[in-house]
């Protein structure tokens, strides 16, 4: 098993609520693309969808393509991802979803998480 880590950034955030009851709780769906850097240098493609509670923290699943380098090697893979939000930081885990490597990165497995405050780290242990 290696062990990957590094920084991204929110290259764009485009969120749409699509569910208000009157009681409050909204849910939303975010399309979001992100830069990495570290050991995974590319981009991501995101949808999150959220479940915001009253006091504006929420719970949130979603799937991200990653395309670019992993420790060199090239392609593409698949995260399913689960996290919250406390109001100031975002938190979650992922997994890479079987089948979905490309490339050199083809057979990719692992699992690993993430934390965006002012800044955004993410970690990565994988098999390939």
């Amino acid at each position: 098993m290696s062990t990957a880590s590094g920084s991204f950034q929110v290259a764009s955030w485009n969120e749409d609520t699509y569910d208000e009851p009157d009681s409050g709780g909204r849910l939303t769906q975010a399309v979001v693309t992100l830069s990495f850097s570290g050991a995974i240098e590319g981009a991501g493609a995101v949808r999150w969808l959220m479940a915001y509670r009253l006091d504006g923290t929420a719970s949130f699943v979603g799937l991200a393509r990653i395309t670019g380098t992993l420790d060199g090697r090239s392609g593409s893979f698949v995260l399913e991802n689960t996290g919250t939000f406390d109001g100031m930081v975002a938190r979650g885990v992922w997994s890479v979803v079987e089948g979905t490597g490309t490339g050199r990165l083809e057979g990719l497995t692992g699992t690993g998480g993430f934390e965006a405050g002012k800044e955004a780290t993410w970690s990565l242990e994988y098999q390939l």
